[in-house]
């Protein structure tokens, strides 16, 4: 199994609009953050965890032809933003796009932000999406198992998925002690940082460090990182010898 980390910024990517920052000015490619998705290859499927605003020039980037299926964390628009570009795909699988995710999403994508996709399905060139509700229990993609992980995002429910021996969560502020189950004997697990203030929403650097100490991880990522967070350079120097910073197109291979 291999994961390739298509972004690894916030919602609002890495250098920000207007920010003179010297994060946001650095020269180092590290530094620089798409909107956070992750891809990963398992077999012979491409599965994507969430299609934000960067999902074409992600895909661009890393020379994706084949996507099986996509599944979704929750509705924010950095999440979601860049489905319509599932139209490349239709085309060149000759297939709708599978598209998994719990009901309240599936529901707000096709009533509000992709209402086109339902309304008109014959006109040409809409992209076409098979929405498939999931709940907090493993559904396959084809032979392959996956595992919701719940958590919350302020107050919004959210989901992250867990894939063999590889975990992914994002935009959480909190987890519960029953879902922290589903992230043990883990080889990888990637997990939000955005700052190392503590933040309404999401987990900060401190949060996400306790976390990985519980779960005991082989290896972790931080990913959803801010400008806030610093310097790669500088960060990957303070933390644990089993946990990294991610970055945009780094590629990890898993057993």
């Amino acid at each position: 199994m291999k994961i390739t980390f298509l972004g690894t910024g916030t919602s609002q990517g890495v250098p920000l609009i207007g920010c003179n920052c010297d994060i946001c000015k650095s020269f180092d490619s590290k530094d620089k953050r798409l909107r956070s998705s992750a891809l990963i290859s398992v077999g012979n499927k491409n599965i994507l965890i969430d299609a934000g605003p960067d999902f074409r020039q992600q895909m661009l980037r890393e020379e994706i032809i084949k996507l099986e299926a996509i599944l979704l964390t929750h509705e924010h628009k950095d999440h979601i933003g860049g489905l319509d570009d599932v139209r490349a795909f239709n085309y060149i699988q000759k297939r709708p796009m599978d598209i998994y995710a719990e009901k309240r999403v599936c529901d707000l994508l096709q009533s509000r932000d992709f209402a086109y996709v339902v309304e008109r399905k014959d006109y040409p060139g809409i992209p076409k999406m098979n929405f498939k509700e999931i709940e907090n229990e493993m559904f396959k993609i084809e032979d392959e198992s996956v595992l919701p992980i719940r958590g919350i995002h302020n107050q919004l429910p959210v989901f992250g998925f867990r894939v063999r021996n590889f975990a992914y969560i994002t935009d959480m502020n909190y987890i519960s002690s029953e879902e922290k189950e589903k992230l043990k004997d883990l080889d990888v697990l990637v997990i939000t940082a955005l700052r190392r203030k503590e933040h309404v929403s999401h987990f900060s650097l401190a949060e996400a460090l306790q976390i990985i100490e519980e779960v005991k991880p082989k290896k972790a990522y931080l990913t959803h990182i801010s400008h806030k967070l610093g310097f790669y350079n500088e960060l990957i120097k303070e933390l644990p010898e089993n946990v990294f910073p991610a970055y945009d197109g780094l590629k990890v291979e898993i057993e």
